[in-house]
């Protein structure tokens, strides 16, 4: 039986055991270990032998929380936000979630898609002097690193400029090179579908608050577990602080916003967390996909828009769900799985560089 249960119930023990796993690799830059596991495929069996369960159906359509404890599991914490999910980032298994399909303002954590599709097309080392029209169009009140007309950046260095400072300036560079604002956002569409993330709509390519525009903690987890295979990305989502370019040769510091990676502003760091990302507006409230660590096992938990605890909730309630996990690997079945994400080509322009940004 599959057992599913409505906010602050914990959920009796489930008699289903799974029989069959896909696993795949996590990639991460030296920040995970690139390991990889086929499909358990069936052996040659007499007719009379007996066949593996077939794994029970996801539940993570469903609303409530959603988990298959066994009989020793740990209690799943008092989690107050609208959406979240925990998997296992090497085989994609949903330990737990609430809410997992709910489509709400993803805020910033979009920005991990943008990442996924536009990375692939812009190496690192490409030097671009800012024009004033890629400047254009960026939403009021949004977060900025500081990117200026006339100075010239390593691709580099705008992408830090995205992972740690969120910034919006950055992504609208970014997206005018990758062929436009509007060209970008239908990329960014192609690629969650092409992950299986069918609750994501794109609109702004950075996060900022815009009619329709919405994802999931299920979609999001998918973004999360796929940057993580991408070294580049890995590597950007766990960088504390750099240095930024500024006038002249001068440069300026900056920090990761992620408080769980820097331990800023009365937030304990999170031990092995790898990053992803933060966000936040006044539709989407807080939101964070988070990565962590430990011994041979990653996570990737999703946290959206906590209804308590204030501004910092969104990572204590990340934490729980972090420590929940961990502790609950292997006495937990899984609810659902995030698709496989080997196959999945990288996406590339569709359009002539020029197009009008935003």
């Amino acid at each position: 039986m599959t057992i599913g249960f409505s906010f602050r119930t914990v959920a009796s023990r489930s008699a289903v055991a799974r029989a069959a796993l896909t696993c795949s690799a996590v990639c991460a830059a030296g920040l995970l270990a690139a390991a990889q596991s086929p499909a358990v495929a069936l052996t040659d069996a007499g007719p009379g032998a007996p066949r593996p369960a077939a794994p029970p159906p996801s539940t993570l359509y469903q609303q409530g929380t959603q988990v298959r404890p066994r009989a020793d599991a740990p209690e799943v914490p008092d989690i107050s936000a609208l959406s979240w999910v925990v998997a296992d980032a090497r085989t994609g298994d949903v330990l737990g979630a609430h809410n997992a399909h709910r489509r709400l303002p993803p805020a910033s954590t979009l920005k991990t898609l943008f990442a996924l599709t536009v990375l692939p097309t812009l190496p690192g080392t490409t030097l671009h002097t800012v024009r004033e029209r890629e400047l254009e169009g960026i939403g009021a009140g949004s977060s900025m690193v500081g990117v200026a007309e006339g100075i010239t950046y390593r691709v580099a260095d705008l992408w830090r400029g995205v992972f740690l400072n969120s910034g919006n300036d950055a992504v609208h560079v970014l997206a005018s090179m990758n062929g436009g604002w509007t060209s970008t956002a239908a990329q960014m569409q192609a690629k969650a579908r092409s992950l299986g993330a069918n609750d994501t709509h794109v609109i702004s390519p950075d996060g900022y608050d815009t009619p329709g525009q919405v994802s999931s903690a299920y979609d999001l987890a998918v973004f999360g577990r796929a940057g993580l295979r991408n070294p580049d990305f890995a590597r950007y989502c766990s960088t504390a602080e750099a240095m930024f370019p500024g006038e002249g040769s001068s440069t300026y510091g900056i920090q990761n916003t992620n408080r769980l990676l820097t331990g800023a502003n009365g937030v304990e760091r999170y031990p092995g967390l790898i990053g992803v990302k933060n966000g936040y507006t006044t539709n989407a409230g807080n939101t964070l996909v988070a990565a962590a660590k430990h011994g041979t096992r990653t996570l990737v938990v999703t946290v959206m828009n906590p209804q308590a605890g204030g501004g910092l909730a969104v990572y204590e309630e990340a934490r729980s769900l972090l420590d929940w996990g961990f502790a609950a690997a292997g006495r937990v079945d899984p609810v659902g799985t995030l698709l496989d994400t080997r196959a999945v080509p990288a996406a590339g322009p569709s359009a002539p560089a020029g197009s009008a940004a935003r």
